[in-house]
């Protein structure tokens, strides 16, 4: 004797909708901003679809780092040019040159601020946070007999 048996499941029929969502990213965003777009998530029958979160994060700039609304760059320069001066030119980020000129003399560690060349402060439109260039002054490795009389002459009654 053979028994058959059957088996009789409920069948659920799905599909697959794609529906293209547009995130608009404003200038100055911080890392961990969320975007919000209400019951997109998945749908299935009886059950309120979750929402879709979207969080932004930076990607790392090779000359910019950024600290809150401001944009720190480091900047080595010469001895000489931090004794004599020098401008300096900077792209910013959305593509702009930027000449800074330094007249006043450097020294090791120092920083100086460019107002209003920072992120965007996304909730205050039209006004940026500063740009601060930091300062690495390069030394040189050696100097000759010669180099040094001539600095101990020139320099010997300023400094």
């Amino acid at each position: 004797m053979h028994e058959s048996s059957s088996t009789t499941g409920l069948c659920h029929k799905s599909r697959i909708v794609e529906e293209i969502l547009t995130i608009e990213i404003k200038p100055g965003w911080k890392k961990g901003t969320k975007i919000t777009f209400p019951e997109k998530g998945n749908h299935e029958p009886g059950v309120i679809p979750a929402d879709l979160i979207f969080v932004v994060d930076e990607k790392p700039h090779a000359l910019y780092k950024r600290d809150g609304n401001d944009l720190v760059v480091n900047q080595e320069i010469t001895l000489l040019e931090a004794l004599t001066g020098k401008t300096l030119d900077l792209t910013t980020l959305d593509g702009r040159d930027l000449m800074i000129p330094l007249n006043d003399i450097i020294k090791p560690g120092a920083e100086m601020v460019v107002q209003n060349e920072g992120m965007p402060i996304s909730k205050e439109p039209g006004r940026k946070g500063n740009l601060r260039i930091k300062f690495d002054v390069r030394y040189p490795s050696r100097l000759t007999a010669e180099q040094k009389a001539d600095l101990r002459r020139v320099l010997g009654g300023v400094l």
